[in-house]
């Protein structure tokens, strides 16, 4: 199973890390940042997660099957009906929900429930129901990060309205992409899945 075999030791200094960087971030944004508890365009379409991703959300599903089983049951019975309507066309392995990383497979992700809102979120409140165990690409979603090969830097559309170039570079976000890849290396089977294969048992 992708990212079965446990978190690295200092994920949780990863994710500090990151808490902190989009903390420090916000602060700067202030009000350019529109990133709310209820404003969920961001999640809704499917994204890979890495198997750090993965495997974190797996054990916040775990503590919350102790926690608070009854939602850890509304969110499994979430993801269990975006598999059943979306897994047909999933572009990989549906056993192990590992992504195929052919071609193919690449371009087929690009068109894949494109509209569908993440399993993991209430609809009733627009929270994340994982929040603290959140995927990286969540985490760092909003404030401006750099992107594909570093020179361009890129926000949610719905912030920095009104702000000028060098206003939303001095909001730049840093991602700490070498401590994660280090993480990463650490893990057995590195491939790639969608959130909803993450949350089932």
């Amino acid at each position: 199973m992708l990212g079965g075999m446990g978190l690295p030791a200092r994920d949780t200094e990863l994710v500090q890390i990151v808490d902190a960087a989009l903390a420090d971030a916000a602060e700067r944004a202030g009000e350019w940042l529109a990133c709310r508890m209820g404003c969920t365009p961001c999640c809704h379409g499917a994204f890979a997660i890495n198997a750090l991703d993965a495997t974190r959300l797996r054990e916040e599903m775990k503590r919350l099957r102790v926690a608070d089983s009854a939602l850890a049951s509304e969110i499994e019975r979430r993801a269990r009906a975006w598999m059943e309507q979306h897994g047909s066309d999933f572009p990989g392995d549906r056993a192990s929900g590992r992504l195929g990383q052919s071609e193919a497979d690449r371009e087929r992700f690009e068109e894949f429930a494109n509209d569908a809102a993440c399993p993991a979120l209430d609809p009733a409140t627009g929270r994340c129901d994982v929040y603290a165990a959140r995927p990286m690409t969540c985490r760092v979603f909003g404030p401006p990060v750099r992107m594909g090969d570093g020179n361009a830097l890129g926000h949610c559309e719905l912030c920095f309205h009104g702000a000028s170039e060098a206003e939303v570079q001095a909001c730049e976000m840093a991602v700490p992409h070498e401590f994660e890849a280090e993480l990463l290396s650490e893990v057995e089977d590195c491939g790639e899945t969608v959130v909803a294969f993450a949350l089932v048992r």
